[in-house]
């Protein structure tokens, strides 16, 4: 029998466009002689169509695993994996521990900071920092480089901070780094792994919403141009973020690396990172040895499997 996967796609974050690319080439992707694809638009506004998905288990007896391809808030925060919970339905991705954590960027770097993690040295929006400029400034939870900014004086400093907080009351401001951006994929529950990484080359100052997906000039180098031992200690850390947040499924991890020292900083985790047809996680995967089908596959098999554990825990003594 097929598997009724429902794929929850749009949303209210400011990756609303993100997310309609993404759940597109993951419905094309899904094997038809295996899954019956049930698309759930969710509107700019929090609309749902068709109805929601109930927060009550056996609500929707037909859908056996949601495929959650909401970036940003309101999907990739814990939000809707908390309302997943609820109904008791198996979900692609992160719990709402990892979810939660990871889309915050100060928790998350406090949390791997804790883990002996290298990060970049940041302060709360507030705070004076203790380094020099460039600088960026950053809503604390949000994706895609919205709301992000590199500034170079004081000047630019409050612009930033006002255009941060248009988007999230908590903004960081990080130290900024000179060097190169890197991204590696990670696959797994109990035993994640990590694939070969990619580096990616802005055409623009930095990796912004622009050059992520308006401008059409950024290039990759798939696999990245490094060192063997650089590679494998880029595919530990990888693992490590993976673990030290709590994600399940997949995430996404993203590098950089200061051409100064050569130092190595993981800069975020992404837990429900792109599927679009420039996306670099299915291709980091393709490039590892999994096809874009297979790899959907894992998912959704990773997704059934840690339900069917949850399931057999007990939640009260009788």
């Amino acid at each position: 029998m097929k598997l009724r996967v429902a794929v929850l796609y749009g949303g209210r974050s400011g990756e609303h466009e993100i997310s309609i690319r993404s759940a597109k080439s993951i419905m094309a992707g899904l094997d038809p002689e295996r899954y019956e694809v049930v698309p759930y638009f969710i509107s700019k506004e929090g609309k749902w169509d068709p109805r929601p998905i109930l927060p009550e288990p056996g609500s929707n007896e037909g859908i056996d695993v949601v495929f959650p391809v909401l970036h940003g808030t309101f999907g990739e925060d814990g939000t809707m994996q908390g309302l997943l919970e609820l109904a008791g339905l198996p979900y692609v991705g992160p719990g709402v521990l990892g979810s939660a954590a990871a889309m915050d960027k100060d928790m998350m770097k406090r949390i791997f900071r804790d883990r002996g993690l290298p990060v970049v040295e940041y302060v709360l929006a507030g705070a004076t920092p203790d380094f020099d400029y460039p600088m960026f400034v950053k809503p604390a939870n949000l994706g895609s480089s919205v709301g992000i900014s590199k500034v170079k004086n004081a000047a630019e400093l409050a612009a930033a901070l006002e255009d941060a907080k248009q988007y999230d009351s908590k903004v960081i401001v990080e130290r900024g780094i000179v060097g190169r951006e890197f991204e590696c994929a990670v696959l797994g529950n109990a035993s994640p792994e990590a694939s070969i990484p990619c580096e990616i080359i802005p055409s623009r100052e930095f990796y912004d919403y622009e050059d992520k997906y308006l401008l059409d000039k950024a290039k990759t180098k798939l696999p990245a141009d490094l060192e063997p031992h650089q590679m494998d200690e880029m595919r530990r850390l990888a693992v490590e973020a993976f673990r030290a947040i709590e994600c399940e499924g997949m995430s996404r991890v993203d590098f950089l690396m200061e051409s100064a020292t050569g130092l190595m900083y993981i800069n975020e985790i992404n837990t429900i990172p792109g599927f679009t047809s420039i996306s670099m996680y299915p291709k980091m995967w393709e490039y590892s040895g999994v096809p874009f089908g297979a790899l959907l596959d894992r998912l959704i098999a990773l997704a059934i499997d840690r339900h069917r554990i949850r399931q057999s825990k007990k939640y009260s003594r009788t």
